[in-house]
């Protein structure tokens, strides 16, 4: 008759509780699931009323979980694990033939992500999942196959290669500066949008940078907008807000439909190079190796377009 009992109680309720003693508190379990306060104070009494027991403490707007609420909410939260757990299983079965590339935010939507439909072309039956993300996975524990990584973040993988070192130059709509050559002393008449990574990262070239490089005076102080994404910068460039240095990578697709110009040729190189890490696993995947060689090539080739003219 107990276990008849048991069986009654609400998975709703059942998830709601153990949401307030992982978070810490109602609030929290509430924010998380997207519902009310009331509602998850509401399914918690579901439970108490079925085991007779009280499972949290209200002391005004406070609550803490009571000597026989912690014990059922460690008993539970296994369960809860194991759907975790179930949901990965399941996610990672459903990737097993898919080719799963993490990268950059900016790489994904200026790059890889434009860079992606060739490999489409040439394997129209390769499924290929690339997720933007700016934190760097845990390849051989996260779902991932490859990632594009900037800089030292790389050491933390075990398998990686080199891709490119990429430069940046000035671009801006053709609506700012058209119809003539204009001088490196011209584009701080402009607005000038600024790029500045999170700071584990090299700093990115800044302004006061081509400045020095063009001999032209600047003052640091000059106001201006700031971008952590290097990919928002540009797309305010595109949008007329003002003169950005932006990698040459990401802006051929724009300066090919001519919705930005290089109004003055200088280019600063980054600071680091991106690189290609994988698992080793990925390799085993068909077409996993393939797609490695891939990317390499196609970072080979932006290497020789990023670069200065002269530099090759």
């Amino acid at each position: 008759m107990t276990d008849e009992r048991f069986k009654t109680i609400p998975l709703k309720s059942l998830q709601a509780f153990e949401a307030v003693g992982r978070c810490g508190g109602v609030t929290a379990a509430a924010m998380e699931l997207n519902v009310s306060p009331g509602a998850i104070s509401q399914q918690v009494h579901k439970i108490e009323s079925f085991l007779g027991v009280s499972l949290l403490e209200r002391s005004g707007r406070t609550v803490e979980l009571t000597a026989w609420g912690r014990l059922y909410h460690q008993e539970i939260s296994k369960g809860f694990e194991q759907f975790a757990l179930a949901g990965q299983l399941l996610e990672k079965a459903r990737n097993e033939t898919a080719l799963v590339l993490s990268a950059l935010s900016s790489v994904v939507n200026k790059w890889i992500g434009r860079r992606i439909f060739d490999w489409q072309a040439l394997h129209p039956d390769v499924q290929v999942r690339i997720i933007g993300r700016d934190r760097e996975p845990r390849i051989g524990f996260d779902d991932i196959d490859f990632r594009v990584s900037y800089g030292s973040d790389v050491l933390q993988h075990e398998h990686y290669t080199e891709l490119f070192r990429d430069w940046v130059v000035p671009a801006c709509s053709p609506a700012l500066m058209r119809d003539r050559a204009h001088a490196a002393r011209d584009l701080f008449e402009q607005p000038l949008l600024h790029v500045e990574w999170e700071r584990h990262f090299t700093p990115y070239p800044n302004w006061a940078e081509f400045a020095a490089k063009a001999g032209v005076s600047f003052d640091a102080s000059t106001p201006g907008l700031s971008f952590t994404l290097s990919s928002s910068a540009i797309d305010a460039a595109v949008n007329k807000r003002g003169v950005v240095l932006a990698q040459m990578s990401m802006i051929s697709d724009e300066l090919e439909a001519q919705t930005l110009v290089i109004p003055v040729d200088l280019r600063i190189a980054l600071r680091e190079s991106y690189f290609l890490a994988w698992d080793r696993a990925a390799l085993q995947k068909p077409h996993g190796r393939e797609f490695r060689d891939w990317l390499v090539a196609i970072s080979r080739q932006q290497a020789l377009a990023s670069a200065p003219k002269s530099t090759l």
